[in-house]
């Protein structure tokens, strides 16, 4: 049934148009022919989109994160299907392809959300169901924000309240070195924090342009941050003969070979290590900074995983508070930026988004065009910096939720130590797997020795061979892990990563589902 609508009065539309089941016909018709005129006329030329893949920024086709790639995109689209009901050889996926605490089953710390619920509804500052310390940090932070509200803007740098509390911390934590709150950025998530420190230090072109050297395996921010800024990736390789441990001869390796086509400014470590879980001891610390000093490069240390160490004689050493210790020669020369975050360690609070960085030795100019920089997004999410807050000022002995606040602490902490035990027990126990021992972090970075044909037979669909192997596990068992060349690796070695998260029992329910994979694997492709 056809219904007349409207006339539009130009001499090219001087009839009516019509629908048809909500359809536009005529209209249609006729600003084709309309749009043809003007173009003959000149007035109004034909052309394509503005924004193709041709005319977009071309560093932005470089980037690649691997840890929300292919295989996540693909796992959610398995998991519609599944409450589609479609019949599938699982009854869920598990997604080990991320370190989201909270997503694989960890309960939030009761005091850090009692107090988040505090500054996001004050009125239940009236409620006696909220302990008395919990209130008071409220109560200040809500003090510390515009109009007493968490909803308003926030200084760019952050809370000042917040910035001295975060000082505070790492004076306690490097014992007694002290930490200007001046030096403190809080950033949201430490990545944030990480990508502006690289804007900084991005310039030049051809042979001049900004070398980055970042530890391979790498958590694949940094890969695609270099990308995006147009600097210059330089690989320098971790040795997993040694527990993924950091040779200084290797950086060297990797500098000389660098500065024949860049300018190696900058040297990112990860401890405790994303993806490999290794912590580097004292020792290769001083190593790393002596190398700096002497290479004058920019020191970035990502410390985000500092609560996570879990092997016997491991220890987490700050690069602030080894840099101090070495003495003046060290400390009032190398230029160091170091970052923490929310979503890591106990709390895994990743969807808050709130993290520091802390520069040190920094140019008082350059400093200046930092907070520049950081005043352009206004300022960062202000309840990730009230987390932050309370992370770093959380409750103390003779406070009413100290008992509580530190048995959830020490449980959270204490299963991810069994877990990564667990772990490298499992997979060591398979033929062609081999694990080292994951020391800190949150996830395990195994080698896979992959049959000749699965090898080919990936090549021949234009993939990487653990990409291949990773995919076949995810259709066919339900677990999403992430393959190793999302990470890099040396040539002809194969791994993937995968978070320890996962509560105990499921675990245990992915590792023995992911050996029987592997063996079958092997056999299919033998």
């Amino acid at each position: 049934m056809c219904s007349i609508h409207t006339v539009i009065p130009h001499p090219l539309f001087c009839c009516c148009y019509e629908t048809l089941n909500g359809k536009c016909l005529a209209l249609r018709t006729n600003i084709t022919s309309f749009s043809k005129a003007m173009s003959e006329n000149g007035a109004l030329p034909l052309r394509g989109k503005v924004l193709t893949l041709d005319t977009m920024n071309a560093n932005v086709k470089k980037v690649d994160y691997a840890v929300r790639g292919p295989i996540v995109q693909r796992a959610v689209q398995i998991e519609k299907e599944l409450k589609e009901g479609v019949k599938k050889p699982f009854e869920e996926v598990i997604k080990a392809n991320i370190g989201d605490a909270h997503a694989m089953g960890q309960r939030p710390i009761t005091f850090f959300r009692q107090v988040m619920a505090l500054c996001t509804y004050p009125q239940l500052l009236d409620d006696n169901k909220f302990p008395e310390d919990a209130k008071n940090r409220a109560r200040r932070i809500l003090q510390s924000c515009g109009g007493n509200s968490i909803g308003a803007y926030t200084t760019s740098q952050g809370i000042d309240c917040v910035r001295h509390d975060v000082a505070n911390y790492i004076q306690r934590r490097d014992g007694g070195i002290p930490s200007d709150p001046d030096n403190i950025y809080l950033t949201t998530g430490a990545s944030d924090g990480i990508v502006t420190i690289l804007k900084l230090l991005t310039t030049g072109e051809g042979r001049t342009r900004t070398g980055v050297m970042i530890s391979i395996p790498q958590y694949p921010l940094y890969s695609a941050s270099i990308a995006e800024l147009g600097a210059v990736q330089i690989n320098y390789y971790l040795n997993e003969e040694k527990c993924w441990s950091l040779d200084i001869s290797e950086l060297q390796r990797s500098l000389q070979a660098a500065r024949e086509h860049c300018n190696p400014c900058v040297l990112c470590i990860i401890n405790p290590g994303n993806p490999t879980g290794q912590v580097q001891s004292r020792q290769c610390i001083e190593d790393v900074i002596r190398f700096a000093a002497k290479e004058n490069l920019f020191l970035m240390a990502d410390e985000v995983y500092q609560d996570n160490v879990y092997a016997e004689g491991c220890a987490f050493h700050s690069f602030k508070k080894v840099l101090f210790e070495m003495g003046p020669e060290y400390s009032s020369k190398v230029e160091l930026a170091s970052f923490h975050s929310t979503s890591k360690c106990y709390m895994g609070e990743c969807g808050f988004r709130g993290g520091y960085m802390e520069v040190m030795n920094m140019d008082p100019e350059v400093k200046a065009q930092l907070t520049k920089l950081v005043s352009v997004r206004l300022c960062p999410p202000a309840p990730g910096q009230a987390l932050m807050d309370l992370v770093v000022n959380s409750p103390q002995p003779g406070e009413p939720s100290y008992q509580t606040f530190m048995k959830e602490r020490t449980a959270v902490l204490s299963a991810l130590a069994e877990k990564a035990k667990l772990t490298e027990e499992i997979l060591n126990t398979v033929p062609g797997i081999s694990c080292n021992p994951v020391q800190g972090a949150m996830y395990s970075f195994p080698r896979i020795t992959l049959p000749e044909r699965s090898i080919n037979e990936a090549k021949a669909k234009g993939q990487a061979p653990d990409m291949f192997y990773c995919m076949k596990l995810l259709e066919e068992t339900g677990i999403c892990l992430v393959p190793g060349s999302g990470f890099g690796q040396r040539e002809g070695t194969y791994h993937f990563r995968m978070t320890i998260l996962p509560p105990t029992d499921k675990l245990k329910i992915m590792l023995n589902k992911l050996k029987e994979f592997h063996q079958k694997f092997t056999q299919q492709y033998s």
